[in-house]
């Protein structure tokens, strides 16, 4: 099977978005092989989130497929073909994250897996979480569309079918035939000509824990999202150095010079290359390491005499000492509130812990 291309230099999206197209398009009839031709695409695709395509290649796919359905609402129907599998790790990471605001920060974190065209980010506060969608490249309507359907899909699969956001925003005009088919899948009228995309939900709701959560197997898919997320884009610094960190903590032997080694630069060049991007290496091992420490305490298999030594400390007293300065409270505790609480969702340790993407 050769490999669909993106255009190089040029945002790419994960190329399994284009059996997701196809699906929509076998569903309403239509050509699909004439439609992927008509949009250049004339080679098989899979979910190797290492295929990519060019953000304009989609929006090409796009267009074909409206004139062909002549369907302005389009993206709403991809977004119900859209599975797990098409995003690959990130999808089954998804899947198996603890809460709704687990799934969230999981998302934005690696978003450039499934679209290099736009950011994915969490905006919260005391009553509202929000998931963004920063758009760095002019991305069509419908790919717009077919996202948000799919999320906030995703969502209620793993939550309830009842979950209802408490505003959508989108960045397209609404189309000129009304926002009625927006309002049935959605629940409400979006916002249309807004400066990003968005899902607003109550912070409340975004605790509530999902039927598929399984730390152990959302941690195993977030490793291999990293390894990918580092592949992909081997200009972002900080992704390459989390995954060599990743690799080397268990060995107990992640140092900034071999890590710098790894990378084939210098370990001023490495200082240099972090800092243009607002951090440094003790920094990045420090989130690291906090990441990974909130998902092992949540497998009970795992003591923290284990734990201590998978996260490179050399002794139980180093890694307490992090864990205090990290969460306010002891490993031990930290495991405690957290399986007397489990049936409510995060315990308020996990809470105030800060970030959160690898738990």
């Amino acid at each position: 099977m050769k490999n669909v291309s993106a255009v190089p230099d040029q945002p790419s999206v994960i190329a399994g978005y284009a059996l997701a197209i196809a699906r929509a398009l076998e569903y309403r009839g239509a050509d699909t092989r004439r439609i992927l031709r008509a949009a250049g695409l004339t080679e098989s695709v899979s979910n190797d989130p290492l295929q990519r395509l060019s953000s304009n290649q989609v929006t090409a796919l796009f267009q074909a497929s409206v004139e062909a359905t002549h369907d302005p609402y389009f993206g709403l129907t991809v977004g119900r073909f859209i599975h797990a599998s098409n995003m690959h790790a990130v999808g089954y990471a998804l899947m198996a994250s603890r809460t709704l605001l687990d799934f969230c920060l999981r998302l934005e974190r690696y978003f450039a897996i499934v679209s290099q065209g736009a950011a994915a980010y969490v905006e919260r506060n005391t009553q509202e979480v929000a998931l963004r969608i920063h758009h760095k490249t002019n991305l069509c309507g419908e790919t717009e569309d077919a996202f948000l359907a799919f999320v906030l899909r995703f969502m209620r699969l793993l939550y309830r079918q009842d979950l209802s956001p408490l505003r959508v925003e989108l960045h397209h005009a609404c189309p000129s035939t009304g926002p009625q088919p927006y309002a049935e899948v959605f629940g409400l009228t979006p916002a249309f000509g807004q400066n990003e995309s968005a899902l607003v939900f109550s912070a409340a709701t975004m605790e509530g824990r999902l039927s598929g959560a399984c730390d152990e197997l959302a941690q195993y898919n977030d490793k291999i999202a990293a390894e990918y997320l580092a592949k992909l884009d081997h200009a972002k610094v900080t992704a390459r150095v989390r995954a060599e960190i990743i690799k080397r903590l268990p060995a107990g032997d992640c140092t900034r010079g071999k890590v710098a080694k790894e990378l084939c630069m210098s370990q001023a060049t490495l200082q240099l290359k972090l800092a243009q991007r607002g951090t440094n290496f003790q920094d990045l091992l420090s989130e690291t390491r906090h990441e990974l420490a909130l998902g092992y305490l949540t497998q009970r298999s795992l003591s923290v005499t284990e734990i201590t030594f998978l996260l490179g400390f050399t002794d139980t007293s180093n890694f307490t000492r992090a864990f205090k300065r990290w969460t306010g409270t002891s490993p031990t505790l930290y495991r405690a509130e957290l399986l007397r609480g489990n049936a409510q969702g995060v315990p308020k340790a996990a809470e105030s812990a800060g970030p959160a993407g690898l738990t």
